[in-house]
């Protein structure tokens, strides 16, 4: 079984990261699973009439990918998501590469919680931030 790490081994700062290129499957595969078909993200003829000029990644496609880190590296399996604020500030393009960083802002060890920033960044800008709250498993004594 995988474990994450325990509320016992955080500490405010820690932070993790992930690094993925958006692909037009990302996109089709997004759409199929979410039902979110909207056209600015699918119809390049659609997305050339819009303000981007072009289709764009769903938001939520990269709010996905801090998802990503909680649940598999910081704090991991086990963590429990609670809750996650998001600013959209930039759209995201077939062909961006997005790193996705969380970083332990905050731990309240009697409700065994932890609060972390988290942004995306395509080449250095952030193209949405916020926080989120995870539960986090104790170490059994």
């Amino acid at each position: 079984m995988m474990q994450g790490k325990f509320l016992e081994e955080l500490s405010v700062g820690q932070s993790a990261q992930l690094v993925r290129t958006v692909g037009e499957a990302d996109l089709v595969a997004f759409a199929a699973v979410t039902g979110d078909t909207n056209p600015v993200h699918l119809d390049a003829d659609y997305a050339a009439t819009t303000s981007f000029g072009e289709r764009i990644a769903h938001g939520m496609l990269s709010a996905g990918y801090i998802s990503a880190v909680l649940g598999t590296t910081l704090p991991g399996p086990g963590a429990i998501y609670l809750s996650q604020t998001l600013k959209f500030k930039r759209p995201v393009k077939i062909g961006d590469e997005v790193t996705a960083m969380v970083t332990i802002s905050e731990i309240n060890a009697a409700k065994a919680q932890v609060t972390l920033a988290t942004v995306c960044k395509v080449n250095g800008k952030a193209v949405l931030d916020g926080e989120a709250v995870v539960m986090v498993p104790r170490k059994v004594a």
